[in-house]
């Protein structure tokens, strides 16, 4: 048989036992909501194309385009399937949407092909430019 005194014993322990479990639970789900937060916030998102106006972050996405290695005003790949925009390489009139007329000398758009982290990924096409 436990006596009183015993008993008391075992309920304190019991509680502080209880109290240093509390505090763990609170810092386990605390430390959860961190690596949710974080895990979302730097995974990869899908670029946002704005195709009313043919924009990507302000950028036109139609025009005259200069291909540049350094400080580009996008970073593209080129790739065949599930491109976030579809680009025809045109001689005159660049004035529609995935429209692209390669210049030298002034520019609207300078862009770098790059293999990975591109800004947007491009497909070339001979017909039917823009929107995927």
């Amino acid at each position: 048989m436990i006596s009183l005194n015993e008993n008391k014993n075992f309920n304190r322990l019991n509680y502080k036992i209880t109290k240093k479990s509390s505090h763990i639970n609170k810092i386990f789900l605390v430390l959860i909501f961190i690596l949710i937060y974080c895990s979302d916030s730097y995974s990869q998102k899908k670029p946002v194309i704005d195709f009313d106006s043919c924009t990507f972050n302000g950028i036109q996405l139609y025009g005259k385009i200069k291909f540049v290695d350094s400080f580009p005003d996008i970073k593209v790949q080129i790739v065949d399937s599930f491109p976030d925009l579809k680009v025809k390489i045109v001689d005159s009139f660049p004035d529609e949407c995935g429209k692209w007329k390669i210049v030298d000398s002034y520019p609207d758009i300078k862009v770098k092909i790059v293999d990975s982290f591109p800004d947007i990924k491009i497909k070339f096409v001979e017909s039917f430019p823009g929107k995927p």
